[in-house]
């Protein structure tokens, strides 16, 4: 028989601490983006993104994560002279971050962000965790203000920059675990050298960034032996193309709408959680509490046995 399993551990974060891996901790996202691939535009207005952080918090939500930059494919993330530039990335997050804290201070909430400068700003602002998509490769600042602030960290694997995508070399199945382990390998010992204690880090396999389709699923049927790197993992699997491209062929031949993925990331978080995910980065929040619940009744039962 399969056996599932998970890292059962504490995670510090910058003025607190979280069990993870016992129940599946739930992050929602709120981006405060114009052209972000699921809901770019909806919560750019300062009010309209602290409604939903607090609509998202009073369904469940475990955490938040809020990012002012798109990191969609395609777009110029990580490339200095066409990204966003820091100041733009702080006016848009910051008075979100304050709305939500100030309406509730007990609320956990990540920052989505690659820049030193931003991280700085968000959790002076009273942010718990920093979320860099490129595992402390964008910004040779940013672990060592990460460092300074004793936060928590979410370290993604991104292969390559999104711009770049497009155009790179498929990998055969049986790379792309060994490619993503080796990659938040050196992230994990980047963070390490910077100061940051191993306790306040957790992994992210990045499905979508630098992956294409197939190879998100050769990530997610192995994604368990990532924890042989010593750390709880974080999922986000939600409405991710690569789900819109196997739906295909119930929607005539052609990828899937964002709208019509939810049941998609549904199913491919339980795989997620099932595979040793102990964090799950969602945009509907109640649906994926749900699905949650089950998987961990699987792995209680199994632990048990």
């Amino acid at each position: 028989m399969s056996e599932f399993r998970r890292i059962i551990t504490n995670w510090k974060l910058r003025s607190r601490t979280l069990e993870v891996g016992r129940r599946t901790l739930v992050m929602g996202v709120v981006n405060i983006t114009p052209d972000s691939f699921s809901d770019g535009g909806r919560f750019l207005d300062v009010d309209a993104a602290i409604a939903h952080g607090i609509s998202l918090l009073d369904e469940g939500a475990d955490l938040l994560d809020l990012g002012a930059e798109s990191t969609r494919p395609g777009s110029k993330a990580g490339v200095s002279q066409a990204a966003v530039s820091a100041a733009e990335e702080q006016d848009r997050l910051l008075p979100v971050l304050r709305g939500i804290l100030a309406a509730r201070p007990d609320a956990v909430v990540s920052i989505d962000t690659y820049k030193a400068e931003t991280a700085r700003a968000g959790l002076a602002a009273g942010a718990e965790i920093v979320n860099d998509v490129s595992g402390f490769l964008w910004d040779s600042g940013l672990a060592g203000v990460c460092a300074e602030a004793g936060c928590g960290v979410v370290l993604m694997h991104t292969r390559g920059r999104p711009e770049e995508w497009k155009t790179q070399a498929q990998l055969l199945p049986n790379e792309v675990l060994a490619t993503v382990r080796a990659g938040l390998g050196a992230s994990l010992e980047r963070a390490v050298e910077a100061g940051i204690g191993r306790e306040s880090i957790v992994l992210d396999p990045g499905y979508g960034f630098g992956k294409r389709r197939e190879e998100n699923f050769a990530l997610l049927a192995r994604q368990a032996e990532l924890l042989e790197l010593g750390r709880p993992l974080l999922a986000g699997v939600s409405r991710k193309s690569f789900l819109g491209h196997a739906l295909a062929p119930l929607h005539g031949g052609t990828i899937a709408p964002v709208e019509e993925r939810e049941t998609a990331s549904l199913a491919a978080l339980t795989a997620a959680i099932l595979h040793g995910a102990s964090v799950v980065r969602v945009h509907r929040v109640r649906e994926a509490r749900e699905a949650a619940a089950i998987a961990d009744a699987v792995l209680k039962v199994q632990s048990e046995g």
